[in-house]
């Protein structure tokens, strides 16, 4: 399913260095009375774009799943959210709170919906097409976040965070969500360790059929997930070369005759269906694999969001590390 979500993307979006920095003005308003400091908030997103705010944001609309995740888990409920029934399907690990209104698809959101909801910013990402965030502009401030980056797949993810939590004065709980990231990260790594499993060789990935073909895309040592295999001490066994945005790189069957010995994870979704198991149950190549004759071919669970937040991340980590220490 989600080579419709990024087919787009990975083709076209380079890597972005963050330039996620935020600064407060103070307000030329009296603020004495009030007792604290007051004033606009000038942030710098991941385009280079300034973006000024009159105060911390409360109404807020999400353009993609991984800051619709970061403003749940910071306590922000978005008002608008684009394709409600794919982020409940593919993202479990942060339910959506409140009652946002669906703003149609991640990559063409219905601006009119947009601007109905009045939001006071909209929090987009930099694989959104520049001509709709020139529209959404015109409606309320719009703040991008890097989508995705090879070269540091994590900073990106908290980077991003950081900045959501600038603009939304949640700071302090970006630092608490971020801490619990890293615990969850320290404790698996322990976990796979005393399993004797501490520099076990990985290779995740996840699959869809077309034209009766399995294709199998990999999560390279590049990709986010291959990013948190490597804080829980795994070795990515993943010789292809993935994008330099998310890291992926697509194989069939016979291109994985090559891994060896390793634990294969994966992650599909009940309503496409799982290759694995399905169309490639009775295929010679597969059935011949290492890794699936010593049965270490592992479904993680359905609602693990390959490329979402810290909570996603979590997820992630936590059923890998079940999975391969049951």
């Amino acid at each position: 399913m989600r080579r419709h979500f990024l087919a787009s993307a990975t083709v076209a979006v380079a890597a972005l260095s963050l330039a996620a920095c935020g600064t407060t003005e103070p307000s030329t308003d009296d603020t004495a009375a009030a007792g604290k400091p007051a004033g606009k908030i000038t942030l710098t997103d991941a385009k280079g774009t300034k973006v000024t705010l009159d105060g911390p944001a409360t109404k807020v609309v999400a353009t993609e799943w991984n800051v619709v995740e970061d403003l749940v888990a910071l306590g922000v409920d978005p008002v608008g959210v684009a394709d409600i029934k794919g982020y409940t399907t593919w993202n479990t690990a942060a339910p959506l709170t409140g009652s946002p209104k669906d703003i149609g698809t991640r990559g063409e959101p219905s601006i009119d919906t947009v601007a109905a909801l009045a939001p006071d910013l909209v929090v987009a990402t930099s694989d959104l097409a520049p001509a709709v965030v020139k529209q959404l502009r015109k409606v309320a401030p719009v703040l991008e976040i890097s989508s995705a980056d090879a070269a540091d797949q994590i900073g990106t993810m908290t980077d991003g965070l950081d900045l959501i939590a600038k603009a939304t004065g949640k700071e302090d709980k970006a630092d608490t969500v971020k801490k619990e990231f890293e615990k969850t990260l320290a404790d698996g790594k322990k976990a796979l360790a005393d399993a004797g499993l501490g520099g076990a060789e990985i290779a995740t990935a996840d699959g869809y059929v077309a034209s009766n073909q399995v294709s199998v895309r990999a999560f390279t040592g590049g990709s986010l997930l291959g990013a948190v295999n490597e804080q829980l001490g795994l070795k990515n066994a993943w010789t292809v070369e993935g994008d330099k945005s998310y890291g992926l790189a697509t194989t069939d069957v016979e291109g994985l005759t090559g891994l060896g010995d390793v634990q294969f994870p994966y992650i599909v979704n009940d309503i496409d269906g799982d290759p694995f198991t399905g169309n490639l149950a009775k295929n010679a190549v597969w059935k011949s694999l290492p890794f699936v004759k010593d049965g270490n071919v592992h479904r993680l669970p359905d609602g693990v969001w390959m490329f979402g937040g810290p909570r996603s991340m979590e997820a992630y980590a936590d059923s890998l590390v079940d999975a391969l220490t049951k």
